[in-house]
């Protein structure tokens, strides 16, 4: 069964397209071209990859189902129902644990490296995130929810959160703001103000977050990103920086406890003898947000071969059942290739230059491999 996401792919870029053809003309300065392109080459190597770890995610919730539920939840509207509440419930604790325990926030670190909020963001997630958070739902396995309602459910849980990635809504209505996630609330989740950090963890719902004491109301300017900022277009980096700096600390660590206080403990905690907690930096009103950028012609070059990605990418994922394993591995190494050749040609540097010199002269041949082979 192919994913709603990907169906759903379409949908998502006219309306990033229309909010960018908003942001124009109102002058809001929401889009950069840069940071957009950075956070759709996530979400594409988080597509693809996912091609590969999505038999070990839905693999184990399946091998539960089949041998230790405890019951049969049979699929009715209302079913259907709550299993919306309990994935979403599951959710709201991988989400708020993934800010609370530094292992797990390697896995969802690249959703909020973004120093900008607008529906390009959304598509913005870690590759490695599903490691991190498929254990959490399956006690619904357990339950006896069967395994296509949890897939079906849960993609619609995380199509919702697509709309609330924007500065063009300011409120919904009281009682929408008081049940839902809304773009307020997830502004506030998206920022490093002190005050909103760790703080509204919901996907569809916010009542989660309410019961749980980490709601809080957006009452001052959002600034968005993490408290370290990552400082590049490169989707490697992206993915595996903060996971760089795990091992950096487990290298250094004198004893065992240390080991898994560092994987254990929130983000940033290492012993004191290695220099104590990574505490945020004041948040400068007019700070500089990072934006390393390619000349004109450049940037043309980049947007266009961008725009050719896409399609491929389309290509690739709307006729994934066509290819056997191998060509899925080839496919997904070109792609991932080309994200991150694209994306770093922004910051003027010499390798990207050559990797993607590389990269044009395998497009035809990775083509016909995967037409023909």
């Amino acid at each position: 069964m192919k994913s709603l996401i990907v169906y759903s792919i379409p949908a998502f870029f006219i309306l990033i397209a229309i909010e960018f053809i908003l942001d124009k003309i109102k002058k809001t300065n929401y889009y950069r071209v840069n940071d957009s392109i950075s956070n759709i080459n996530s979400g594409i190597v988080q597509q693809v990859t996912g091609v590969l770890l999505k038999l070990f995610n839905i693999g184990i919730y399946i091998w539960i189902y089949d041998n230790y539920r405890i019951t049969t939840i049979p699929s009715t509207w209302y079913t259907w129902i709550l299993l919306l509440f309990a994935v979403d419930f599951f959710y709201y604790w991988f989400h708020r644990l993934s800010h609370e325990i530094s292992i797990l926030w390697g896995t969802h670190v690249v959703h909020h490296q973004s120093e900008e909020y607008n529906l390009s963001v959304a598509l913005r997630q870690s590759a490695t995130q599903v490691l991190g958070s498929c254990w959490f739902y399956l006690p619904l396995a357990f339950f006896g929810f069967d395994p296509i309602s949890f897939i079906v459910i849960s993609q619609i849980q995380t199509l919702y959160q697509f709309w609330i990635h924007t500065r063009m809504i300011h409120k919904m209505p009281t009682w929408f703001e008081f049940i839902f996630n809304t773009p307020s609330h997830h502004r506030v989740h998206h920022g490093v103000n002190p005050i909103y950090i760790d703080k509204n963890h919901g996907g569809t719902f916010i009542i989660f977050d309410r019961i749980f004491g980490t709601f809080q109301p957006e009452i001052e300017t959002v600034h968005y990103g993490i408290t370290t900022p990552l400082n590049s277009w490169n989707i490697a980096i992206a993915n595996f920086d903060y996971y760089g700096w795990i091992l950096k600390q487990i290298a250094k660590v004198k004893n065992v406890k240390d080991f898994f206080l560092v994987l254990l403990k929130p983000p940033g905690w290492r012993p004191e003898y290695l220099g104590g907690v990574i505490l945020p930096k004041a948040i400068e009103p007019n700070r500089t947000l990072y934006n390393a950028n390619a000349s004109t012609k450049i940037q043309i070059y980049i947007v266009v071969h961008f725009f050719l990605l896409l399609a491929f990418v389309s290509y690739f994922l709307f006729g994934i059942e066509q290819f056997n394993l191998t060509k899925q591995i080839i496919g997904i190494a070109f792609i991932v290739l080309s994200t991150i050749t694209i994306g770093t040609l922004f910051e003027q540097k010499r390798w990207p230059v050559v990797v993607e010199i590389i990269r044009l002269l395998l497009v035809f041949p990775v083509l016909y491999f995967l037409i023909n082979g």
